[in-house]
């Protein structure tokens, strides 16, 4: 595998950018090839073998374009696909899970919440995370259902955005959290939303740092860092209308290139 090979990162729509602007930030030498995968969006109400299907699709899609490594930016395809895909595929293969442990790690009031889909938070890679790090903490677990779409449309200011997420917020309030815990990669896009309506000293923690160190770690143990300074290039992907995708990467329409493609 040559080194220069893009970096292949894949979602179940628009969100995974997050984790791609992470990615990009910390390696911004690197040649990228983005999947958004929205015509299925959101996978956390699909079952556990449509979404290892859909997992395995975009895998193969990005393998086949010569990506050198495959993020799952998608806590829902990681917590239900990504065993099967590191067992199928002779690649490095790196997951994105809610941040469970720093918040454990850092609550103050013994109590965290976790805004997720209902696929992460029903998955047993999350329980055992939880047991894991998070025993001895009370959790809130409040499915976020309805932001994804919202994300997807580009809905992040709506009247029906701020209702969603008060409704959403209030157990959490009422457990007295101080970390809340985005345990989806659409969700960083709502933290202007979030901060409006949370008491400052409740933390959010999203995982696209820790993703992007990840990568770059792997790639190093692989000798797959890209060592060439030159402008790389920056595909995306999607299989629907390209207009979310572009207002959420406007800061970056000089070198990226949108491209409407099924798969």
């Amino acid at each position: 595998m040559k080194s220069n090979a893009p970096i292949g990162i894949f979602d179940s729509g628009v969100g995974g950018t997050s984790i791609w602007k992470e990615i990009h930030h910390l390696l911004p030498f690197e040649n990228t090839l983005y999947l958004a995968d929205s015509k299925h969006a959101p996978y956390g109400y699909k079952s556990k073998d449509e979404i290892i299907t859909l997992s395995i699709k975009n895998t193969r899609f990005l393998i086949d374009h010569g990506c050198k490594i495959i993020v799952v930016a998608c806590n829902t395809a990681t917590t239900n696909a990504i065993s099967v895909l590191r067992e199928r595929f002779d690649i490095p293969i790196i997951g994105i899970e809610p941040a469970i442990k720093p918040a454990a790690l850092q609550t103050h009031s013994n109590s965290i919440g976790i805004l997720a889909t209902k696929g992460t938070l029903s998955s047993a890679l999350f329980h055992q995370t939880s047991q894991e790090f998070a025993n001895s903490v009370s959790l809130t677990e409040v499915v976020g259902e309805g932001l994804v779409p919202l994300i997807e449309a580009g809905l992040l200011n709506s009247t029906e955005m701020l209702q969603l997420l008060k409704k959403y917020l209030q157990p959490m309030l009422d457990a007295k959290v101080d970390h809340l815990v985005l345990g989806c990669s659409h969700y960083p896009y709502i933290i202007p939303q979030l901060k409006q309506l949370l008491p400052g000293h409740i933390k959010i923690i999203d995982s696209g740092e820790a993703v992007a160190k990840r990568t770059q770690a792997i790639l190093a143990e692989n000798n797959l860092l890209n060592n060439e300074k030159s402008t790389p290039s920056l595909l995306f992907f999607s299989n629907t209308k390209l207009d979310t995708l572009a207002s959420l990467l406007e800061d970056f329409t000089e070198s990226i290139v949108l491209i409407k493609k099924e798969f």
